[in-house]
């Protein structure tokens, strides 16, 4: 069993990065880790469970990825794609299986990473709009709200997962 470590804010890593940028990596970074670690703890018909009614760790892990793309892509100052809107649509739908969905998950977070690194800090505090109703923020603002966005989704995602072990190893000890 590896050594825990610190979380990646306190690891003292990526310190050529600006501030903003930096801490939105850094939460990219714990979420992989959690959700590597409790997701792997789960048997695959677990990802689609709903215990108690909430939402299952599959839509979670869907759910950050997609998100992930929608909110870069405002910040890269684009419109949504039909694909995107539509890849809205299916997160709640049932996993085809835990590889698929893992990789999925590893994809959009891959991919996300990529786009924060490839923003222009000195962009930070440029306007955009979210949504049809185009609200207002900026980038900083929207780099941000990936953070916050993700780790709220990935705290659910892993309260889910321990409700879940929680359900079989009580179940297992009947």
């Amino acid at each position: 069993m590896a050594t825990p470590q610190p979380e990646p804010w306190l690891r003292g890593t990526h310190t050529e990065i600006d501030p903003v940028r930096r801490a939105v990596l850094h939460a990219l970074l714990l979420t992989r880790e959690d959700v590597l670690h409790w997701g792997g703890l789960l048997q695959d018909e677990e990802f689609n469970v709903n215990p108690y009614g909430l939402p299952s760790v599959a839509f979670q892990m869907r759910h950050i990825a997609h998100s992930l793309d929608r909110l870069l892509t405002y910040a890269e100052n684009q419109s949504l794609t039909p694909a995107q809107l539509h890849s809205l649509a299916e997160e709640r739908l049932p996993s085809s299986g835990r590889e698929v969905l893992f990789m999925q998950f590893e994809d959009g977070l891959s991919q996300a990473v990529e786009r924060l690194l490839k923003t222009d800090p000195a962009r930070l505090s440029e306007p955009r709009t979210v949504g049809r109703a185009h609200l207002p923020t900026t980038v900083a603002g929207l780099l941000i709200h990936c953070a916050e966005h993700t780790q709220r989704h990935t705290g659910q995602a892993v309260t889910t997962a321990k409700v879940l072990i929680a359900m079989r190893l009580s179940i297992s000890s009947v």
